[in-house]
């Protein structure tokens, strides 16, 4: 299970964290689940519950060592996203509606052609924004400081 770079790396990603997603290769072929995390780097997900495998953790400060069961990345090719309306995998393809928006739509033989909505999870930041100001940070008189006026030619360099 060490890391491993890709050979020929995924641009355009259609898969996304969230996703309802069917495993159709491997040991867990057949199943449904929810994609956990995407490792781009490696052109592999991790979907929640599934592909499990033991790890022989050694005992150190502050943990308990021990076998546990953890979930392995799986190759990106291995999964397809579920059609909202059918239940069945199929392939993603883009459309435009008549507003301009973009959206995710289902495609293939078994597809119904309709939206597949962006993840509610992706609308959370996976590492929150700092609320405290920190050494580095400039205070906010210092922001909203007016120094540049074009019309009275104040804050204008010298050139």
């Amino acid at each position: 299970m060490g890391w491993k770079a890709a050979e020929k790396i995924i641009r355009h990603w259609k898969i996304l964290r969230g996703d309802n997603v069917m495993i159709i290769r491997g040991k867990d072929k057949g199943e449904n689940g929810i994609i956990k995390r995407v490792i781009r780097s490696q052109n592999r997900v991790i979907v929640e519950g599934k592909n499990l495998v033991k790890k022989h953790i050694k005992q150190g400060e502050g943990h308990e060592g021990g076998i546990f069961s953890i979930e392995a990345p799986l190759h990106v090719s291995n999964v397809q996203v579920l059609d909202p309306v059918t239940g069945k995998p199929c392939k993603i393809g883009y459309k435009r509606l008549e507003d301009g928006t973009k959206v995710r739509v289902s495609r293939g033989q078994e597809a119904s052609g309709s939206v597949i909505p962006r993840p509610e999870i992706l609308k959370e930041r996976r590492k929150p924004r700092p609320t405290m100001l920190g050494p580095k940070d400039t205070p906010m008189e210092h922001v909203l400081e007016r120094t540049y006026d074009a019309k009275a030619g104040i804050g204008m360099p010298d050139l």
